[in-house]
């Protein structure tokens, strides 16, 4: 047997940080705000759907790279939302999940030596997926109270290297929102040095306070070097069924089926039917969908605030960056560790969205994808906390 067992590759990092809390938090019967899984039940009709689909015999394997329905209603949702016009026969894939979504987009685009820009703070899970696809990750940080790049920054984190560039929006930690006039200067860096723009926007419909989300894709000249990659989990509230999808040119898409092909073969063929009528539901669903998480937002934000934490209200998603300086707090682990076995309620350590540990130490992030009755119970727990003055 030949040692060291494990490759290098996953040495390299660990278990994910936020699945890691969650466990925690049934381990000390804490209340969970540390995952980003709503506890309120999926709308009806898909339930239904999905189930008509299992009883129709809907049980054996879909077309690999999505089912035909879903494909269509997956474009009609684009054109009408992101304002991009897709060939759902040659520009869609539906993967299991958006996770595995940017993880064979990685793969797909990846050679050695390749450069992958990444924000800091960032979702967790890309990092891993550069380590893993062989990329060398360039970190540029985005800065509170806004969450926005300096132009001067990521201007100079782009070379002859850089392949990708890798953007959540709406964003996952920090709740912040790129705008038209944000995504402009990071469309011309594309273009200027050939990039491909990788783009998470699995929370495109959680928007408060008036926002319009706006595909990078949909800018001049990004159609073709956009990666658009989405997915049913936080709009439809059914983070179990790992339905995602990728949007690019047709170049890319017969890759990035390739690859998806070997990685899974397909997503659940019954819940892809359920997916196409999720996809067709009114645009007043939609909107209902943005006011009642603003009115999570706002009521969880209230109490954070009057406990003491830092932070402006988040734009977009469903989470809270809040800085824990007020309680005296210097080491954010050691203050998610106190959080859930001592006030009971679970939150993600800010260091864990960034490369250097030290930048995320102010923070713990927190969702608030939850019951009203849920957050209520967090805040009774909370306000247990004490400024120190």
């Amino acid at each position: 047997m030949q040692y060291p067992l494990i490759s290098t590759k996953a040495a390299r990092f660990t278990e994910s940080v936020i699945r890691g809390m969650s466990i925690e938090a049934k381990k000390y019967d804490a209340v969970n705000l540390a995952q980003g899984m709503p506890d309120f039940p999926a709308p009806q009709i898909l339930k239904d759907a999905a189930c008509r689909a299992i009883q129709d015999d809907v049980n054996q394997y879909a077309i690999t790279w999505g089912a035909h329905d879903l494909r269509h209603a997956i474009a009609d949702h684009a054109g009408w939302h992101l304002g991009l016009t897709v060939d759902p026969e040659t520009e869609i894939t539906v993967t299991c999940g958006s996770t595995e979504a940017m993880l064979v987009t990685l793969i797909s685009l990846i050679n050695p030596g390749d450069e992958v820009i990444l924000s800091q703070p960032f979702y967790e899970n890309y990092w891993p997926d550069c380590v893993l696809a062989g990329a060398t990750p360039r970190f540029v940080p985005v800065r509170p109270p806004h969450w926005k790049f300096d132009p001067d920054e990521l201007a100079a984190a782009f070379n002859d290297r850089t392949k990708a560039i890798v953007l959540c929006n709406p964003n996952n930690p920090t709740g912040a929102v790129f705008t038209r006039e944000d995504l402009e200067p990071i469309a011309a860096l594309c273009r200027k040095w050939d990039v491909v723009a990788i783009t998470d926007e699995i929370y495109e419909h959680i928007l408060f306070d008036g926002r319009e989300h706006v595909a990078l894709a949909s800018l001049d000249g990004m159609h073709e070097r956009s990666v658009t990659v989405g997915g049913m989990s936080k709009t439809y509230s059914v983070t179990g069924w790992r339905v995602g999808t990728i949007l690019a040119n047709p170049t890319l898409t017969k890759t990035f089926r390739q690859i998806h092909d070997f990685v899974s073969i397909g997503a659940a063929a019954p819940l892809q039917e359920a997916g196409a009528v999720a996809y067709r539901l009114p645009r007043a669903y939609y909107d209902h969908l943005a006011s009642d998480y603003q009115a999570r937002r706002d009521r969880f934000c209230k109490v954070l605030w009057e406990v003491g934490f830092e932070f402006d209200a988040p734009e977009g998603a469903y989470y809270i960056m809040a800085g824990i300086g007020p309680f005296g707090a210097v080491d954010d682990v050691e203050f998610a560790r106190r959080l859930v076995r001592e006030i009971g309620v679970a939150t993600v350590p800010g260091s864990s969205f960034f490369q250097d540990k030290e930048l995320g130490r102010a923070y713990t992030r927190f969702c608030f994808c939850k019951r009203d009755a849920t957050l209520d119970a967090a805040a009774e727990r909370l306000r247990a906390l004490r400024v120190i003055v």
